[in-house]
């Protein structure tokens, strides 16, 4: 999930920005702290056969009691051969199945797009062109149909060194690249925001409709309205905009959501990174943006835009880090940044309808030792009359969890007037709640978390998977033998169960369901069960989907030849059962890319996966060993024509002959 710095060096990557200091200054408890008082007491990861992290502690004998008795209770809920973990230049799909490139980046989603000339690149062009690093993904069904539907896409971010020529220059062996020109930065202002863009399958193979009535591109110029709490609030107020309720476009858009009322959600992550310039440490904004890092100044945008400029526009920070809904159905419709869902750096948004009728989001605040959130709508969903669920996000609850050692998880309301959250601590209203989330969240005592991305409701057997990616920041004193790392590079996922199965408690309980990485090296406490393969574990689990039947899949961000010796994919994991804590490799990518999406049409015959900056860092490769640029790629995937770049794009994965995937 990269982003750049200043010349002459390359952009960063995300990962590398996730590992920068921590920005939460205050004294909550981590959840590696927890994790540690907890399962020191019980002294077993209920679940799970992690042999690494508690031979030490359980007989050899009682470890082949319990294997015996898990294989008596029955195996995985996936069948399908595992495809082989390992790194090379394209994308590997499990044996019978196809993983067939449906949108490239550059591909022509309005009808007068013309053709991609990554050569001579233009705004213009790419406003009506497929944008680019594609992240989450998501499936509307047209008419019912699980094969005819709009595909909604989220563009997060821009690799300048991988998209343009000519601009790195390499002297006496050391690389850097040149500054951007406005056109360069005017195409990556059009190749972010997001793609609607009708498909149909046809013949048993899908194909995007090009002339389809709801095709649209959003971008970082598309107009927007901010909704809820802050809409117009005087910290929303700039020079363009003097209502505090328009704004150009949206950033960085990580994962998202499909509402069950049909609309797509975009979910604003690190937009700390666009912003440039410096406020004085008196100034009434300077606290509430170094708490989100801004400015971060990785992109170049403010040296042709004056509203990325903080020392010209204060304000303009305080109108990104949202949830945006848009209505897909309606391609004039003006996107809305729904504020009541609070300001931070957005994973996504998952949601479901709860018993009571209410709406239930989850979004993880992807930022080492920052808060996991809910929001449950005041108004309940009409599944019968579609408008009048188009403003349920403006009216609810936000919640922030705080998980306790007994495996208790409490949703603490950010509700102005309630415990901290007053004016004397500067909230003068429900606005200053939502735009200064995270201080909010600290106040209140929330946990600090390893990364929170993904988090995903399962309405099939009530629980909710929080993935959390890493937490190289956490120190030996917060560790044990149950969670030996001092450096949590692998992340883990955690399973809460919300009370009496109501998605809208305050109250719940969770569990360790996955601690990530290589259970063969002892020291990483890895807690996959023993049917686990070579190629079944991974590490920094990131985006994840529930499929119709209730089965849960993760992709991953970060596994490289470096790291682990493999590629990100996607791994099918076991919940439930005996084979609880099961993980087999599905779908693996090209070097240097992260995958992401993933998202089943409702019948679970269609499976959409995202490739992401496919052929970066080529240095982590022996297979290429050095730096990849434009020019001189690690890969040229998906087209490996030597007059194309390589391309993020979107994958479909079907079973051949038709059926159920991984079934």
């Amino acid at each position: 999930m990269p982003m750049n710095e200043h010349q002459p060096v390359f952009k960063t990557s995300q990962l590398e920005l996730a590992d920068a200091e921590p920005r939460n200054p205050s004294a909550n408890p981590t959840m590696g702290e927890i994790i540690s008082a907890r399962f020191s007491r019980r002294g077993f990861l209920k679940g799970s056969l992690a042999v690494s992290a508690i031979a030490a502690t359980v007989s050899p004998l009682a470890l082949l009691q319990a294997e015996q008795a898990r294989a008596q209770e029955g195996g995985s809920a996936f069948s399908f051969t595992e495809v082989e973990a390992g790194v090379d230049e394209t994308h590997h799909v499990a044996e019978g199945y196809d993983a067939d490139v449906l949108l490239r980046w550059g591909d022509a989603v309005l009808p007068d797009a013309p053709a991609f000339d990554p050569a001579n690149q233009t705004a213009d062009a790419q406003a009506k062109q497929f944008g680019y690093n594609n992240d989450y993904v998501g499936y509307i069904p047209l008419d019912g149909s699980d094969e005819h539907g709009l595909l909604v896409v989220n563009h997060e971010y821009t690799n300048p060194h991988l998209m343009f020529p000519g601009l790195v220059t390499i002297v006496e062996g050391e690389m850097t690249m040149n500054s951007l020109t406005k056109e360069q930065v005017d195409v990556e202002l059009m190749a972010h925001g997001g793609t609607i863009v009708e498909i149909r399958k046809v013949d048993g193979k899908w194909q995007v409709v090009p002339d389809g009535q709801y095709n649209r591109r959003i971008t970082a110029m598309t107009e927007m309205e901010l909704t809820g709490p802050a809409a117009g609030h005087d910290r929303l107020k700039t020079n363009a905009d003097q209502t505090g309720t328009k704004v150009l476009g949206t950033l960085n858009n990580c994962a998202g959501g499909v509402t069950p009322w049909g609309t797509y959600i975009m979910a604003e992550e690190n937009f700390h990174g666009y912003f440039s310039g410096e406020l004085t440490e008196d100034h009434p904004e300077f606290a509430n943006y170094d708490r989100l890092g801004v400015p971060e100044g990785s992109y170049e945008w403010a040296n042709f835009h004056d509203r990325f400029d903080i020392a010209k526009e204060p304000n303009e920070p305080n109108r990104f880090g949202y949830i945006v809904e848009v209505d897909p159905m309606d391609p004039t419709s003006v996107p809305k940044k729904r504020t009541a869902l609070g300001r931070f750096k957005h994973e996504g948004a998952e949601s479901i309808v709860n018993k009571d009728g209410r709406v239930v989001f989850y979004l993880g605040d992807d930022e080492r030792f920052d808060y996991v959130y809910k929001f449950v709508t005041a108004g309940t969903y009409n599944p019968d009359d579609r408008a009048a669920n188009m403003d349920l996000l403006d009216e609810g609850t936000l919640y922030v969890a705080r998980f306790d050692e007994s495996g208790s998880v409490e949703w603490m309301p950010l509700v102005h007037g309630e415990g901290p959250l007053t004016q004397e601590n500067g909230f003068e209203s429900q606005a200053d709640i939502v735009i200064e989330t995270r201080r909010a969240a600290d106040l209140l005592g929330a946990t600090k978390m390893d990364r929170p991305e993904d988090i995903e409701p399962n309405g099939t057997n009530g629980k909710v998977y929080v993935m959390l990616t890493n937490n190289t920041r956490r120190e030996a004193e917060q560790v044990d033998a149950a969670n030996p790392r001092a450096e949590n590079a692998f992340g883990h996922i955690i399973e809460i169960a919300e009370a009496d199965g109501d998605f809208a408690a305050t109250t719940g309980t969770w569990e360790v369901l996955l601690q990530c990485g290589d259970p063969s090296v002892a020291e990483v406490g890895a807690t996959f069960s023993t049917d686990t393969t070579v190629n079944g574990w991974f590490g920094m689990p990131d985006n994840c989907a529930i499929d119709s039947d209730g089965r849960l899949w993760v992709s991953t961000d970060g596994n490289n030849p470096s790291a682990t010796g493999r590629t990100d994919g996607l791994w099918a994991v076991d919940t439930e059962g005996a084979a609880r804590g099961t993980s087999k490799l599905f779908f693996r990518v090209p070097v240097g890319a992260e995958m992401c999406g993933p998202v089943f049409t409702p019948n679970a015959e269609t499976l959409f996966l995202a490739v992401q900056h496919p052929g970066d860092g080529g240095d982590d490769w022996e297979g290429f060993g050095r730096v990849s640029y434009y020019e001189d790629p690690s890969t040229r995937w998906p087209d490996f024509d030597d007059s194309l770049p390589v391309r993020p794009s979107v994958v479909v994965v079907t079973r051949q002959g038709g059926g159920k995937i991984a079934v």
